[in-house]
């Protein structure tokens, strides 16, 4: 009796389940009273060599498949048993280039991206990555002790937290005015600074400025501009009464060249009628 052998699960899965070349598959429930698990890719973050990244290499792991209910808290808890998290994002889909990115604010909150999503977790140490490529789960994404909401409950959450305290967004609205000031003026310094001063090939950056003082806001201004106003809107009708004259001139001209030319075509047909044919 010849032996069969028991086919060996794909690389890059677990209890069976194939996943993706090179990804490990991690499985994960949202209660206990849930039967069937839900599956986590995971796998060591690489980039081409020259790309540059905004996560750093040897420290960062990336998720797929990331449930709509799995948010940066809650995948932060369900892998701070591989060592301590970093930082935690979650995206719509993979980020190849490095992204400037901008501060967040607790007030305004980017759209959440409807269905699943890719993850990248940071870890202090290299030792997390493996680790947390190396689990086998299944992990509980809501506990006793760690509730997550859903359904019904989540949407009254974020009502709730939609509903925006008007003096603490004053506050931030003006803090941030005041940095912006700040910066610009600190740009426009630096720009008259470097006026007129050559650079290290000589040239000379020229800057445009205005040169029209803006007008003082008085009463004698204000008459002083509506007069001048008042002289153009006069001097423009003065000139279109003028147009419209050369051309009542022009349309009079046109029409007595007309009546000339029918003129001598009548007397040029009355010389060829009264010509007489005569041979000797």
């Amino acid at each position: 009796m010849v032996a069969r052998r028991r086919k060996r699960a794909p690389r890059g899965s677990e209890d069976g389940i194939p996943g993706p070349l090179g990804y490990s598959a991690v499985p994960i429930k949202f209660s206990e009273k849930q039967q069937a698990s839900h599956y986590l890719y995971m796998r060591e973050h690489r980039v081409r060599e020259g790309t540059k990244s905004s996560w750093p290499q040897k420290r960062t792991l990336f998720v797929l498949n990331v449930p709509p209910y799995c948010t940066e808290e809650c995948l932060s808890r369900l892998l701070s048993p591989c060592g301590p998290v970093q930082s935690v994002e979650l995206h719509g889909k993979p980020e190849l280039a490095e992204s400037p990115k901008e501060p967040k604010s607790k007030f305004f909150h980017p759209k959440p991206v409807p269905g699943f999503q890719v993850a990248y977790v940071v870890f202090r140490k290299p030792s997390g990555v493996a680790a947390a490529v190396a689990l086998k789960g299944p992990l509980l994404v809501s506990t006793e002790s760690h509730p997550v909401q859903s359904g019904v409950h989540k949407w009254i959450r974020d009502y709730t937290d939609s509903i925006l305290d008007p003096e603490a967004l004053r506050v931030e609205v003006d803090t941030f005015m005041e940095t912006y000031d700040k910066k610009i003026a600190e740009e426009e310094a630096k720009a008259k600074e470097e006026e007129g001063v050559p650079d290290d090939e000589g040239w000379v950056k020229v800057t445009r400025r205005g040169r029209r003082p803006v007008l003082p806001r008085t009463e004698a201004a204000s008459l002083r501009v509506l007069e001048r106003e008042k002289r153009k809107r006069a001097r423009k009708e003065l000139l279109n009464f003028y147009a419209w004259q050369h051309r009542q001139t022009k349309m009079e001209h046109l029409a007595q060249l007309r009546k000339k030319f029918e003129e001598d075509k009548q007397r040029i047909e009355l010389m060829r009628a009264q010509r007489k044919f005569r041979p000797y």
